[in-house]
């Protein structure tokens, strides 16, 4: 097995909740966008797993159950004591008639239809089905999923949910299961800190999964956000590092940044990143993974994969020696912010 560093998830939770600098993301096995075989899925969990990856991410939402059904199987090969595991509530799962079954965006999904629920019951009802999905007794990290405005649709949507989720019980219903030791730590899985930000000024979380907000294009969030998790001792589990792929990809046409075609700007900016990355002989996708690991308070990144092959991949862009000329070049090329943290000089992982 290749060692992969490990790193506490904040020094506040009564269990101590170490993760592997790289975790597995559990969306694309839910069939994002395409249908993947059972045979791939289970090569990239087993993949991540010999190669020391130790923390699984997944959710109801992902596949209507598929994803969290598939780790079940890895599960049992793996031994629940010897990973690391967090999914989410937020979304019922309903038996439905075909007509009504709410895919988003997967495929070849089971007849099920979603409905949004951040109440206590809602709550209690979700993780209970997660954990029959999984065939565990717990997970260690629970989120609240998508209370976001990306995912709502509207700032007020996202608003309503928030409040639904304090004022209909289901915050009192996670700090229940973390307080009896069900679960180790909560958190929010979402695509905005703002969200974040407002939930930490309303009770106590212990981390958060934050997808595409922090990024070599992107580092807002330095300005209040991170800055609020360094002083409050929250740890941020990274998903999303290359801005739904122009930072995998390159400046190329057709390039996706957040989900849609790149502006010209974020163009010409990807192809200026491009030249520092020639000059140093670095790949785009390994400066866009290894420099979100620069900031303190993240303490893994979590790439997707649908097969075996993907997984080294990933393993390989983590392991890519990146020299520290390269972090202070782009910060004196102005191509990222100056407060921000740089990775130190990292070198491949002895095998």
């Amino acid at each position: 097995m290749n060692g992969l560093p490990t790193h506490l998830l904040n020094n506040r939770t009564a269990e101590k909740i170490e993760l592997t600098e790289m975790g597995f993301g559990g969306a694309p096995l839910g069939n994002l966008y395409r249908k993947v075989s059972e045979a791939d899925a289970q090569a990239a969990l087993q993949a991540a797993y010999d190669n020391g990856i130790r923390y699984f991410d997944t959710a109801p939402q992902y596949g209507l159950g598929r994803s969290e059904e598939r780790f079940a199987q890895a599960i049992k090969r793996f031994g629940r004591e010897n990973i690391r595991l967090s999914t989410k509530i937020g979304r019922l799962l309903l038996d439905c008639e075909p007509e009504e079954v709410t895919p988003e965006a997967f495929v070849d999904v089971p007849q099920k239809r979603i409905v949004f629920d951040y109440s206590y019951d809602g709550v209690m009802r979700s993780y209970e089905a997660s954990k029959a999905r999984l065939q565990i007794r717990n997970a260690d990290i629970l989120f609240v999923h998508d209370v976001c405005a990306f995912s709502q649709g509207s700032q007020e949507a996202s608003d309503a949910r928030v409040r639904e989720l304090f004022d209909l019980g289901g915050y009192r219903a996670l700090s229940e299961l973390r307080e009896a030791g069900e679960i180790g730590a909560i958190g929010a899985g979402v695509n905005e800190w703002q969200v974040c930000e407002k939930l930490l000024g309303l009770a106590d979380f212990d981390c958060f999964l934050l997808a595409g907000r922090y990024t070599l294009l992107e580092q807002e969030a330095l300005e209040s956000f991170l800055p609020l998790c360094e002083a409050r001792d929250v740890g941020i589990i990274l998903g999303g590092p290359y801005n739904s792929g122009i930072l995998a990809t390159g400046a190329v046409p057709g390039a996706k940044y957040n989900y849609a075609d790149a502006p010209p700007d974020i163009l010409e900016r990807v192809r200026r990143i491009e030249e520092v990355c020639a000059a140093h002989s670095i790949p785009l996708v390994a400066a866009a993974l290894q420099f979100v690991l620069g900031h303190p308070c993240v303490k893994t990144v979590i790439p997707g994969a649908v097969d075996a092959a993907q997984v080294e991949a990933n393993l390989a862009v983590l392991k890519t020696s990146i020299p520290a000329g390269f972090w202070s070049d782009l910060k004196s090329g102005g191509l990222v912010r100056e407060d921000a943290p740089m990775p130190e000089e990292r070198t491949c992982y002895a095998a």
